[in-house]
């Protein structure tokens, strides 16, 4: 079975160099994605969906459960963060957090009903709850819009020590969803190495084990789903303030596929960065093959197809493999996700 490995123990440098350079270049987007024929929006939806991916991770990559209604969560948060703004208060933190709890909830009764599940069954749940709320979506008409969707979400100020900071440009509006990403990957990065996290990697690797050390599997399961989900609810809500409105398309089976083949192409079954790579790689595609035809989903397609044959660790196992060979390391491979129930 396809898992994440357990990479050798690493350098201050080599855990802390990466985000110094994520850092560095979420703060100069807004400069360098003008320059090279991007558009500014383009680094918040990048910034949105790296919280939702590396959220997905620890529930796809670490505990080695195959979620494929996730999309549900990310639609969750952005209806619970709209209707927030438009019948309880215009509040940035009050709809995040409104986001954040009600996607939480919905997580924490699914993963009630499927934790004690395993495999295909665990997946075949989450694809059905999943397409539960996206039904529900359509058809509450009166609370969520229906398949108009809730319009007209404002994007409300900053407030910040008595301060407001107006959110209305793009610009604004990228740097707290990457203030949101860098918080994002400082807890997770504590949460994955973590005894929390090491329990987790031991279900993925064997359940049956874990259970027999001792470890109520399916509270880690479940907490783990709940986590996900939460993370999944503040992407949400910073996705409703981006389009000020939220979608029932959000939750559909498509966007949770999307979310899949992302961690999948950038080898979040391998490394801690590889959704962080996926996300980039699916929407430089999008956008650049995007330009040149309109069948680029058939292309990143094949591309998929051709990762998961040929190069099943994914990108970041890749830039792995050759980081080692440059270093002069041995030529025997690094079994990076080749581990065989």
């Amino acid at each position: 079975m396809i898992s994440l490995s357990d990479i050798p123990v690493r350098s201050r440098f080599q855990v802390y160099a990466p985000m110094a350079v994520m850092a560095a270049a979420l703060s100069t987007a807004p400069w360098w994605l003008p320059a090279i024929g991007l558009y500014q929006y383009l680094g918040i939806e990048i910034a949105i969906w790296m919280i939702f991916a590396l959220g997905f991770n620890l529930l796809f990559g670490y505990a080695g459960l195959h979620s494929f209604g996730h999309g549900a969560y990310l639609g969750i948060g952005a209806y619970a963060f709209g209707l927030f703004q438009q019948n309880v208060a215009v509040s940035l933190w009050g709809g995040l957090a409104a986001g954040i709890l009600a996607a939480g909830l919905a997580g924490a009764i699914v993963g009630a009903f499927i934790s004690h599940r395993r495999g295909i069954y665990y997946a075949l749940l989450t694809i059905a709850f999943g397409q539960v709320f996206w039904f529900t979506s359509m058809k509450l008409y009166g609370v969520t819009g229906g398949e108009d969707g809730l319009l007209g979400i404002p994007r409300p100020p900053l407030t910040l020590f008595g301060l407001e900071y107006a959110l209305r440009s793009n610009v604004a509006l990228f740097y707290l969803a990457a203030f949101f990403l860098l918080a994002t990957v400082l807890l997770m990065w504590r949460l994955v190495n973590s005894p929390f996290g090491r329990v987790l990697q031991a279900i993925r690797q064997n359940e049956t084990r874990a259970r027999f050390a001792g470890y109520e599997v399916w509270r880690f399961k479940w907490a783990a789903f709940v986590i996900s989900a939460m993370f999944a609810g503040l992407a949400g809500g910073l996705f409703a303030m981006a389009q000020q409105s939220a979608y029932p398309d959000v939750m559909s089976l498509h966007q949770s596929g999307l979310i899949v083949m992302m961690v999948l192409v950038g080898g979040g079954l391998v490394s801690f960065w590889g959704p962080v790579l996926g996300v980039i790689l699916y929407f430089v595609a999008r956008d650049v093959l995007g330009g040149l035809t309109e069948t680029w989903l058939l292309w990143y397609g094949m591309m998929f197809m051709a990762m998961v044959m040929l190069r099943p660790e994914g990108l970041a196992g890749m830039i792995h493999l050759g980081w080692k060979r440059l270093g002069g390391a041995s030529e025997k491979p690094v079994i990076l996700l080749a581990e065989k129930a």
